[in-house]
Order: structure tokens, then sequence, then C-alpha cells
């Protein structure tokens, strides 16, 4: 009986592993980046369920822009939520968005200032830029035009477009020595993160 048991559970177990085996995230990717949305999510939603980071960011992006489902802000959350607690870099700056924006979940800047954060630091200079117009008007915290100073000269080293312009132009409202202070801050940052620099 034992035996039957134990055929039975390892019949189990082939079947499910058969699923991972057959998604594959790349091709989701794919699909995705040539908008066929349907094969995204098929080739995404069974990595997704089983915990892969990627695969649930994909899922959000999914939900959260209405590509080839219905849009859910709460599919959405979810999806991005699970990739974040992961430390999905580009989950945790969505994330960001939904609660700077009360998409899908009550507005809170702190909230969206501690995703952010947490984006930033992995490399993410969208978030970076978020994070320095945060502190630049103070919508949401302290205003700190030294600690917004940095963060644009940080997503500037990492290949922002928009972020020297931003940088230049908060810096006419700035002395010499906030200035100063603010490139002593992000040259410090970027000194502990070459790891981000050596990206292409």
């Amino acid at each position: 009986m034992h035996n039957y048991q134990l055929a039975g559970l390892t019949a189990l177990m082939l079947m499910l592993s058969s699923v991972s085996w057959s998604a594959d995230y790349a091709k989701g990717k794919q699909a995705y980046d040539s908008a066929d949305y349907e094969t995204a999510l098929t080739e995404w939603q069974p990595l997704a369920d089983e915990g892969n980071a990627n695969s649930q960011f994909g899922l959000g992006l999914l939900y959260g822009n209405g590509f080839g489902v219905a849009l859910n802000d709460d599919e959405a959350l979810k999806w991005y939520r699970l990739a974040a607690e992961q430390g999905h870099a580009e989950a945790q700056c969505n994330l960001g968005i939904m609660y700077a924006n009360g998409w899908g979940v009550p507005m809170s800047d702190a909230d969206a200032f501690t995703w952010y954060m947490l984006a930033a630091e992995q490399g993410v200079t969208a978030a970076q830029i978020s994070i320095a117009k945060m502190y630049e008007s103070g919508f949401g915290i302290e205003l700190d035009k030294v600690q917004a100073h940095m963060w644009f000269n940080i997503a500037a080293e990492l290949g922002d477009i928009n972020a020297t312009d931003k940088r230049e132009s908060l810096a006419r409202g700035m002395s010499g020595e906030q200035i100063s202070e603010a490139d002593r801050l992000s040259i410090n940052w970027l000194e502990s993160h070459q790891n981000m620099l050596a990206k292409d």
C-alpha cells in the first residue's frame, strides 16, 4: 500500500514539476517585449506561482498596465509586492509608484518613500529621481536640498538622461557649501556601489 502511495506521490510531483519545466521566463519576456501578452502570461504565471520574482514582476506589469488582461491594481499590487519582498528592485520602484498615486492602496508618501529608497539603493534611477524630487519639494518628507542634489547626482552618474538638468536647476538655489556636501555624499555612495557603475 505504501508503494502505491509513493508511486502516486511521485507521479504528482512529476506532473507539478513539468509545469515549471515547461514555463520559461525568457520566453515570456521575449513575448512581452513583442506585445504578445497572452504568451507572456502563460509563461510567467506558473513561475510566479512558484515564487519566481522576475515572473511575479512581469505579472505586475501585465495587470498594472492592462496588457493582455483586465487592468487590475489589486493584482498588480499583489505581484509587485511578492517580487519586491524578495528584493526585486524594479518591483520595489513600481510599488513606490502605486503608493505615491494611491493605485490599489491608500495613497501614502511614507510607504512610497520606503519602497523608492529600497529600489534607489539597488540602482534604479527612476526611484532615485523620485527620492530626489521628494527631498527637493519637501513632499511627504522633510525638505532637504542636499539629499535631493545627491540623488540627482547619483542618477546622473548611473546614466539617467534627465538627472543632470534637474540637478543643475536645483543647484541654482543652493549654496556652494550645500553643493559640496551633496557631491561628497554622492561620491561616497557611488564608491560603495561600484558594481552599479560597471553596468552597461
